[in-house]
């Protein structure tokens, strides 16, 4: 109806990409850190043809200079086989992608990013981005004295790692840790969730620290987002949903003890 405020609860998310995403930013003391890793688990899998996004994302730093950011998640994509990916791609700061390796991996989509990757709903998959070393000019157009492999894998429910890639960024340090749901599907279709356990740093001396606390944020209903996304905290598990009615207010800290 003409005239008629959208209330962010039915049709599909106005946003500029087209999805609406809510995240939970990593609460941290500064560090040098080199890593940055969470277990995720798809307890609900999305029942439309409408991508879905999960993952973890970190900034890249050097010399306190921000050098790009980028994202390692699971995907329900519509595209690949079974529908289940793995994307592992970023941004520099002026808004081009990341260069990398190419990816063993084969992709139904032929994306760099993107690529074929079988996952099962209620399993755990370990997520890990981790500096790998310097970059050899000879393997690299790109490369530079101080360009720098960071790797982003996927550990599965029986143990065994998959290297989706290496991303090549000038900065040896990471930093602004969180995760996200990045949802394509319309407001109102059927209900997901995800859950997120053990999120951890590592930093230069190879010491681990476990984050305990997280930063909730939406995508506003004015940004073109869902209203009924959530996240909160549920048998040691930070977990976030959709279609559901929220229960967590935008900016809220949530704790969980580490497991």
């Amino acid at each position: 109806m003409a005239g008629v405020r959208w209330d962010g609860r039915a049709g599909p998310p106005r946003s500029a990409n087209g999805a609406s995403s809510f995240h939970l930013t990593w609460q941290v003391p500064p560090g040098a850190w080199v890593a940055a890793e969470a277990t995720l688990e798809i307890v609900t899998a999305p029942s439309v043809d409408a991508l879905s996004f999960w993952a973890l994302q970190v900034s890249f730093v050097e010399d306190g200079r921000h050098r790009g950011a980028a994202h390692l998640g699971l995907q329900w994509h519509p595209h690949h086989p079974g529908r289940t990916a793995v994307n592992w791609g970023g941004y520099d700061p002026g808004g081009g992608e990341l260069p990398g390796s190419t990816s063993a991996l084969p992709s139904a989509t032929d994306n760099p990013n993107t690529r074929d990757l079988p996952w099962a709903v209620g399993a755990p998959y370990r997520l890990r981005i981790a500096r790998h070393g310097p970059v050899d000019p000879a393997t690299s157009e790109t490369a530079s004295a101080r360009t720098i492999a960071w790797r982003g894998s996927v550990t599965g429910p029986t143990g065994e790692t998959v290297v989706v890639r290496d991303l090549h960024v000038r900065a040896r340090h990471l930093a602004d840790p969180m995760v996200w749901s990045e949802v394509f599907a319309d407001c109102d279709a059927p209900a997901t969730e995800v859950r997120w356990r053990q999120l951890a740093l590592t930093d230069e001396q190879g010491r681990v620290a476990g984050v305990d606390t997280v930063r909730v944020s939406y995508q506003t209903v004015a940004e073109g987002g869902c209203a009924r996304t959530d996240s909160t905290v549920e048998a040691g598990a930070l977990v976030q949903r959709t279609s559901v009615r929220r229960v967590t207010p935008q900016g809220a800290l949530l704790s969980v003890s580490r497991s």
